[in-house]
């Protein structure tokens, strides 16, 4: 069965009505990105951050996957389908896809600001000041921010160089390390690119660029992918 890595970012989730990536003017839905989506930030004022993530889990739980995640769903039928999503939210899991990679961590679950292996489930949609780890420690989200390690990359890389296809959907390829990503996928293997504002990657091999938003090129992409293996 051939394997196919998927590289999905936030125009995949803004279709779906959530914003979740940085705005040019450094700012995330109103909030400077410094103030709450750093360890300094924090450290600085905890109650503001768990505000933040707590609207933000509220819109994620509201929102509803769309097209382009059913469709991507639809490819665990036919091929080995591994998901690595730079994106915090769950939409990948409510359409139906089994194997997905959280490059950036899931604003569904919890972990200790003191031990980032403890991580939790959150009944509800807020993480509230005074809930603690097993260890003592104050939960926050289980998001990876800015100037943190990201401890899925590895794996991520290591999918990349077993794929047969790669797809890369609603990311503008400028957040490292995931844009280097595409690196480590075999030269010589078909590789596309769905995003209507899709950058140049003259340097790709065998890179097929659909300008489509997520709802539209994806489901075909998916098709064609289908219809090809039948």
């Amino acid at each position: 069965m051939k394997k196919i890595v998927i590289l999905t970012g936030a125009g995949i989730s803004a279709e779906s009505g959530l914003k979740t990536f940085r705005d040019s003017d450094g700012l995330w839905e109103g909030y400077d990105i410094n103030e709450v989506a750093t360890p300094d930030g924090w450290r600085r004022n905890p109650d503001l951050v768990q505000q933040f993530y707590n609207l933000r889990r509220k819109a994620v739980l509201d929102a509803q996957p769309n097209a382009a995640h059913r469709a991507l769903a639809k490819l665990d039928q036919y091929f080995e389908t591994v998901i690595v999503t730079q994106n915090i939210d769950n939409l990948h899991e409510q359409a139906g896809s089994k194997n997905i990679v959280h490059l950036h961590g899931i604003i569904t679950k919890s972990q200790s600001s003191l031990d980032p292996n403890l991580v939790y489930d959150i009944k509800g949609y807020e993480i509230k000041m005074g809930e603690k780890c097993e260890k003592g420690s104050q939960l926050r989200p289980h998001v990876v921010w800015f100037g943190e390690p990201v401890p899925m990359i590895e794996v991520a890389m290591l999918h990349c160089t077993e794929a047969d296809i790669f797809m890369i959907i609603g990311t503008s390829l400028a957040v490292y390390p995931a844009a280097g990503l595409i690196d480590f996928a075999p030269m010589d293997i078909p590789k596309f690119l769905v995003d209507p504002n899709a950058p140049s990657v003259s340097s790709v091999r065998n890179l097929i660029t659909v300008r489509e938003k997520a709802s539209i090129g994806v489901p075909l992409l998916v098709d064609e992918l289908i219809q090809q293996k039948a």
